[in-house]
């Protein structure tokens, strides 16, 4: 029996685009580098392949800059995936961009209509559950209509709440089994992660709570040791992956990838 929090069988990922430099922000650390971050996407990617998984590789969307995060695009489960409505205008038309491929891996495809917003990157699910974090992406309103389809389709939902200067829920936390979490010492303070085993990333490295188990690995952002070393002692197989580039755009491990 597969878990299908964190064993997957395919990933969907798409490649950077040149107007990578024009993504969105928090605070400037600087202009990403198209050739660095091409490097580690190859990493990621093969890393993803390395576990037997198929790995379906979109094209750059010119047209977003921030196209290569396709998490924030949907939700995938082994019922169905749905179409999320991001928080952010200038992402709103990469939904439409990665319709037809889910549309061609699922039959049930569902869309949040709005007028709420939800993006995946506020979205973590467990062994037992599907937390979802409110932040500055998603609203009460989002949250409600992907709970709607989520007790159709048999999943408990529970919202959460993203602490303050936190992009997005996932930004301070991964999943790195069925019961098991990697958070930031201030999320889990919120007392959203009660009943699971929490182990927190090191004092000073938050960045590498946004890491993903898939399959046999824990692809985490690289420049994190003590983290690493954690994880390491906790059996876990660390595979870790520069994050720089992305990472200048609030970007991380999760929001490569749609897996499922």
């Amino acid at each position: 029996m597969t878990n299908p929090s964190f064993e997957f069988s395919r990933a969907i990922t798409r490649r950077p685009s040149s107007s990578i430099v024009d993504g969105l922000r928090a605070k400037d650390l600087g202009t990403p580098d198209l050739d660095k971050m091409l490097t580690a996407h190859a990493a990621y990617v093969a890393t993803l392949q390395k576990t037997g998984a198929e790995v379906i590789e979109l094209p750059p969307l010119d047209g977003y800059p921030d196209g290569v995060f396709v998490e924030d695009t949907a939700l995938c489960l082994p019922q169905g995936a749905v179409l999320m409505r991001p928080g952010a205008p200038s992402r709103m038309g990469e939904v439409a961009e990665m319709a037809p491929t889910l549309r061609a891996a699922y039959d049930d495809v569902r869309q949040i209509k709005g007028p709420g917003h939800i993006e995946g990157g506020d979205i973590l699910v467990t062994g037992r559950e599907v937390l979802v974090g409110r932040s500055d992406r998603t609203d009460a309103e989002g949250v409600a209509e992907l709970s709607a389809i989520m007790t159709e389709w048999g999943h408990t939902l529970r919202e959460v709440f993203t602490p303050p200067g936190v992009l997005h829920f996932k930004t301070d936390c991964s999943l790195l089994d069925a019961e098991t979490i990697l958070s930031t010492q201030r999320l889990d303070a919120s007392g959203c992660f009660d009943g699971y085993r929490v182990i927190h990333v090191a004092e000073g490295e938050e960045a590498a709570a946004n890491s993903i188990r898939f399959n046999q690995y824990v692809l985490s952002p690289a420049g994190f040791p003590r983290t690493a070393e954690k994880l390491r002692k906790a059996g876990y197989e660390v595979v870790e992956i520069s994050n720089t580039e992305c990472a200048k755009l609030d970007g991380g491990m999760s929001c490569l990838s749609l897996r499922f």
